[in-house]
């Protein structure tokens, strides 16, 4: 799922009369090591979690299975030094799930990082769009 960022230099072109750009999908998706990558997907999940105190609301947020939740999370604990979420069993007295400190700081540089690589990439992506064909209106 790509999170959609509108550049600063965006919104001014886009108030132009004559300019009809959208706005531009970006993703960052960081491979780490060769088994391990941290993209938008996890990110989206972790904030999620962290959203809902649940795995399985979570995972129902983003339309996923909670198996496919929680093998991610699983994935997710095993990539860094420590957990990055901690959950409770289940049941009677429900259970839930939150990020560890560790969790919230590895959201805060992916999202700090993607801000900067975005902002870095405009002057390149403002050429890109100035490239394009006009599209044919339907």
């Amino acid at each position: 799922m790509a999170r959609q960022i509108v550049g600063l230099k965006e919104n001014a072109a886009m108030a132009q009369p004559g300019h009809s750009r959208q706005p531009v999908g970006f993703s960052l998706r960081l491979q780490l090591s060769p088994e391990s990558r941290l993209g938008p997907g996890k990110v989206a999940l972790l904030e999620a979690i962290e959203a809902t105190g649940s795995i399985s609301a979570a995972g129902r947020a983003m339309t996923m299975s909670y198996r496919r939740a929680w093998l991610l999370v699983d994935d997710l604990n095993r990539m860094f030094r420590e957990p990055l979420v901690a959950a409770a069993p289940g049941g009677a007295k429900g259970g839930g799930a939150h990020l560890t400190p560790m969790g919230r700081a590895v959201v805060g540089h992916y999202r700090a990082l993607e801000n900067k690589a975005m902002k870095a990439a405009m002057l390149h992506i403002d050429a890109l769009q100035e490239a394009m064909a006009e599209q044919a209106s339907s």
